[in-house]
């Protein structure tokens, strides 16, 4: 067994007071220049990846890599930071470091890179000729090589699978690119002048935010701003203590299932946690997840740890500032072996669904204790990756998209439709990018009725997207169809599971599966790409009559759907409005609660 707890603080050396007006204003101006690094990189991105979908995020920290700063776009990078700088802090001495470095690493387990298209880049921030801490961003890449174009497939058994690894190497000195790490990444790159062009926007804004922080320093004093940052971490910490000395002690057990084709065998995997709450302490215990899959569904434990740090931000307080004052406040212990914990060469490439799926077990455990955490099981959507080959060009076109999902239904709302869940985000690429850039035509884009979970709170909508190739292309999924959909809560109804098809409605029809990797398609084919929806909560017969009438009109529930599952008998009138018939809808839910009663 390994255990992950709260690091030893580094020896505190600043003598400098800072007052609490001083630690918030120095607080908001290292939010700001988060947000400065994250607009330089949105706005110089080569790829959709980054400037379209922005899957990337920046981060300002101390010297010992802990996260100071970071103006959340993926709360795993949270955890991803610390891991990365003390990888690189293991390899070069911070002796040897200057003005002008950047650091590259993606390997997940010499690093902090959720999955290996996920390049950090890190510089020293040095001030008065010492490093005074880190800036540095982690972003997605449009293909890094490995088997499939975007180089994560479903085939993947082994990290080696998972396209070029690199552990921490110095990629930049004195403001100056490496051309031996260069022509590595061009090398194995399918889409290289994409790569570079990202990699060096990220180098850009580390350096910039070196900039931005030697100015802070010169005018507040090194010594203030270190003493600052000190007392930025303490703060989280007291006020994640506070509120969990609130909350009922306890040992609280929660699970989450996943439950797709591809995936062991087709058999349910299960991410257990126990959660103890002891006055003003948490811990979490993961040691019960299953063991670690031959695919690609695994997951490091330091992103585990940004799970734990996202649900407490949603049940404490959405404006508790993201840093490593999380991680002081809590304890959280793996398997060595588990899905939460694996052992290299395991693949990582699918890390995304059992980060969401740790959330969900999470809240799960969290509900038994506070109303906030209720939530039924949401879904994070199903990706695919479309490649294009287009003459007189060197390289193929690779279109990869951050797929959205539909976020469960609450104990007290309704759940959103075509979102982002949990610790996932970023941005759908929009239509009007997607044909511009790649030889492709979108025919439908629209949510799929009746795909939310029933219940007295309605499952979150998943959205359905018709892709037209106009050039020779190939389409890899690396998720597959969901055997067991996100499943409602207390009386709630799971909501519709995610479909892949190509060419629907013709007699070439056929569904993508997961198994085959990925499908070869000609000009003209289709591929229908419709995400699941989110489970409902509570008894979908006790939601009011107005709230499913508005439903139907609005074409999130179908009106059988409303008979059938809400016991509302809804008419169409002769002026093509929908109407409740009250009179039926009395007698359908009067039947249903006999039914229930007997």
């Amino acid at each position: 067994m390994s255990e992950e707890t709260t690091a030893g603080r580094p020896g505190r050396t600043a003598t400098a007071e800072a007052d609490a007006i001083t630690v918030e204003v120095i607080r908001q101006s290292l939010i700001g220049v988060v947000q400065e690094m994250q607009n330089s990189l949105f706005c110089t991105g080569y790829s959709t990846i980054i400037r379209e979908s922005k899957d990337a995020s920046c981060a300002i920290t101390d010297l010992s890599g802990r996260v100071v700063a970071q103006y959340t776009v993926l709360p795993l990078h949270l955890g991803a930071f610390p891991e990365t700088i003390e990888n690189v802090l293991a390899a070069y001495p911070v002796e040897e470091m200057r003005d002008g470095d950047a650091f590259l690493v993606n390997h997940p387990y010499y690093g902090g890179s959720p999955h290996a298209t996920d390049m950090a880049v890190v510089a020293p921030i040095v001030v008065e000729g010492e490093v005074f801490g880190f800036s540095g961003s982690i972003a997605h890449k449009s293909d890094i090589g490995g088997l499939v174009p975007g180089t994560n497939s479903s085939q993947a058994r082994e990290i080696y699978h998972e396209g070029l690894m690199v552990p921490p190497v110095r990629y930049y000195r004195a403001f100056s690119p490496s051309p031996e790490v260069e022509t590595l990444l061009r090398a194995n790159s399918r889409t290289p002048h994409l790569v570079l062009g990202d990699l060096r926007g990220q180098v850009g804004a580390t350096h910039l935010a070196a900039d931005r922080v030697r100015a802070l320093c010169a005018k507040y004093g090194r010594s203030t701003l270190h003493t600052a940052s000190e007392r930025l971490l303490d703060l989280t910490e007291a006020r994640i203590r506070a509120a969990v000395a609130q909350w009922p002690d306890g040992r609280y057990t929660g699970q989450r299932l996943m439950h797709s084709e591809g995936m062991a065998d087709g058999q349910p995997v299960a991410i257990r946690v126990a959660v103890t709450i002891e006055g003003d302490r948490i811990d979490f215990d993961f040691t019960g997840s299953d063991d670690q899959m031959t695919g690609p569904y695994n997951i490091r434990p330091p992103l585990v740890r940004a799970v734990c740090s996202y649900a407490l931000k949603c049940l404490i307080d959405p404006e508790l500032p993201s840093n490593s004052g999380f991680f002081q406040a809590i304890t959280a212990s793996f398997r060595s072996g588990s899905l939460l914990d694996p052992l290299p060469p395991a693949p990582v490439n699918t890390y995304m669904p059992v980060a969401v799926a740790s959330a969900e077990a999470l809240f799960d455990a969290f509900g038994k204790a506070l109303a906030n955490g209720r939530i039924a099981e949401s879904s994070s959507g199903t990706n695919g990756t479309f490649s294009y080959r287009i003459p007189g060009l060197s390289s193929p076109k690779v279109q990869y998209e951050l797929p959205a999902g539909a976020m469960g239904a609450r104990w007290n709302k309704d759940g959103v439709s075509a979102s982002k869940v949990h610790v996932a985000n970023g941005s759908l690429t929009p239509v009007e990018v997607l044909e511009t850039e790649f030889p492709v035509r979108l025919e439908r884009f629209e949510l799929v009725t009746d795909s939310g979970g029933p219940g007295r709170h309605r499952g979150g909508l998943g959205y359905l997207r018709e892709y037209r190739v106009l050039a020779p292309a190939r389409f890899t999924t690396r998720n597959g169809r969901e055997l067991t959909p996100p499943a409602g809560k207390d009386g709630g109804l799971p909501g519709r599971p995610s479909v892949l098809t190509v060419n629907p409605g013709t007699d070439r029809e056929a569904a993508i599966s997961v198994e085959s990797g990925s499908v070869t398609l000609g000009p003209g084919d289709i591929v229908r790409v419709s995400q699941a929806g989110g489970g409902g909560y509570g008894d979908p017969r006790t939601r009011p009559v107005e709230q499913v009438l508005r439903d139907v009109r609005e074409g999130y529930v179908s009106a059988g759907s409303a008979r059938t599952h809400y016991g509302v008998a809804i008419v169409e009138g002769a002026t093509g409005v929908w109407t409740a018939d009250e009179t039926e809808t009395g007698r359908l839910r009067a039947a249903a609660h006999e039914e229930r009663e007997s």
